[in-house]
């Protein structure tokens, strides 16, 4: 973001200008408790009486402001290092301040019922050892921002939502995933870390996508013309658990929180205009994915390899902030025969070609039986490593052995890896499968050699092409010495589905 400040002249001559009456208000995100992203020019925002003129005062910085004749405003600090707590001040006719600010890492977290998944777990799913981590859950300098669950027609400009310290009655809430990232980039890298929860379960991705890009993008325009209009709506977690009680009292079964679509799904940008783009002025350090499964239906998988690249490019653009980071978790395994989790865990491999960019396998910490895994620490501790090579500048081995390359054997195929030093089987390598110039596909036995894997099968004598982990509940076993798993690729350049 550019930041430009006025000189001191200007400044004076503000502070002695004639007064206009301001009645001051601030987004809800910036609120007591709130962490600003360290480094980075500050942008402090929010409405006042048109004309209005302003004085924004934080860490011994003063910077002016004056409202358009739309009452809005903004000002720029200069950047800040980790540190806190501050107070923020904004004066006019009246003052406005907020308390116990602390500047550090803002990640925001998105995505559907796999990154909305709460550290108390489903009804259906239970977090693994939830009773202990929600106990444990107190750390001062973790501050969590749930954003409510809301669909709009047009972007908003503010979100219903502030900030909170984590303690275990803020987080039992909050997104377990996104936590047990924060967890533990606060203790590895020492700074205090913001965490936004803006995720919905059942949500498509083009629900996440702003109208902007999806009616510019020819790959995209189905979605754009899918369109439906609806008045904006809200549901709110406590109305959600509100009406699941008095299901509990009657009776009645309760619908278990899936990953198919719910009615936003057919509103593209729904939930980009309500829990994204009031977002978009935040100065952030990155972003957390978690979603694909509901774009793994009959209708809506053949387009996800041009869907999912658009939306970190979407995002990246509406925050104006570069190439942010965009670290994101491949979806794991679970047994769905009408859905095709295989064609989208690969278009989401395939997005690595974007610059900044970090994939979590979890292909080997699914439950095929139930599309909420309990494990959700391995996924955000996978995610942390991500940040920590890619964003901190750790010497750690973080990325997972990806598919580079097929070279031909004599009636087999060999398989080539990057980042695959160690490479091993941790059982039976089942999931290699090998097809000829028809693409009919049929399971292949596979070796470790080195840092490759030679496959064949009998079946197909001339192979031209491998796939492994395709299947919707394959698990995989083929790590590298980080520990880190093969995730889900084809050698096809065009799939053929």
């Amino acid at each position: 973001m550019p930041a430009q400040f006025l000189s001191k002249a200007v400044l004076l001559a503000l502070l002695f200008s004639p007064a206009v009456h301001a009645e001051i208000r601030l987004p809800q995100i910036l609120s007591n408790h709130a962490v600003l992203q360290r480094n980075v020019p500050i942008h402090i925002w929010g409405w006042a009486t048109p004309g209005a003129h302003l004085m924004v005062h934080f860490d011994k910085q003063v910077q002016p402001a004056v409202a358009d004749e739309a009452g809005e405003w903004s000002a720029w600090l200069t950047p800040v290092s980790a540190g806190g707590p501050y107070t923020l001040t904004v004066d006019g006719d009246g003052t406005v301040t907020r308390d116990d600010i602390l500047v550090g890492d803002v990640w925001l977290a998105s995505g559907q019922s796999n990154m909305q998944f709460p550290l108390k777990g489903f009804d259906s799913a239970p977090l693994k050892n939830g009773a202990a981590e929600i106990a444990r859950a107190s750390h001062p300098r973790i501050r969590l921002l749930l954003v409510p669950l809301v669909a709009a027609d047009f972007p908003q400009s503010d979100v219903k939502a502030t900030w909170t310290e984590c303690t275990p009655e803020t987080a039992v809430d909050f997104s377990a995933v996104a936590y047990f990232f924060g967890r533990e980039i606060s203790e590895k890298e020492d700074v205090p870390v913001g965490l936004i929860d803006s995720s919905w379960g059942g949500t498509p991705a083009d629900s996440w996508v702003s109208m902007d890009t999806l009616g510019t993008d020819v790959n995209l325009l189905p979605a754009f013309h899918a369109r439906a209009l609806f008045g904006d709506q809200e549901v709110r977690r406590g109305e959600i658990e509100e009406i699941n009680r008095a299901k509990r009292a009657a009776g009645l079964p309760l619908p278990a929180p899936g990953w198919h679509p719910n009615q936003v799904s057919w509103r593209p940008a729904a939930l980009y205009n309500a829990m994204i783009a009031p977002l978009t002025p935040y100065s952030i350090r990155g972003f957390l994915w978690y979603q694909g499964e509901t774009n793994s239906g009959e209708d809506r998988y053949l387009n996800y390899g041009e869907l999912f690249p658009a939306l970190i490019r979407d995002w990246r653009e509406r925050f104006g902030q570069g190439d942010l980071p965009f670290i994101y978790a491949q979806i794991s395994s679970f047994i769905s025969p009408e859905e095709h989790w295989g064609v989208v865990r690969d278009a989401q491999r395939r997005a690595l070609g974007l610059r900044n960019t970090a994939m979590a396998v979890t292909i080997d910490v699914g439950n095929p039986k139930n599309v909420h895994p309990a494990d959700k620490q391995t996924v955000g501790a996978r995610m942390a490593l991500a940040a920590r090579g890619m964003v901190y500048g750790e010497k750690v081995e973080f990325r997972s052995p990806e598919f580079r390359e097929v070279t031909n054997e004599p009636g087999a195929l060999r398989v080539w890896f990057d980042d695959a030093a160690g490479l091993n089987s941790r059982g039976p390598l089942t999931a290699f499968e090998v097809a000829g110039e028809n693409h009919q596909f049929f399971r292949a036995t596979a070796r470790v050699e080195g840092e490759s894997v030679v496959v064949s099968s009998p079946t197909v004598p001339w192979p031209k092409y491998v796939r492994y982990g395709w299947d919707n509940a394959a698990t995989g076993s083929l790590y590298n010495a980080a520990g880190l798993p093969v995730g889900t690729f084809t050698s096809e350049v065009a799939p053929k589905f």
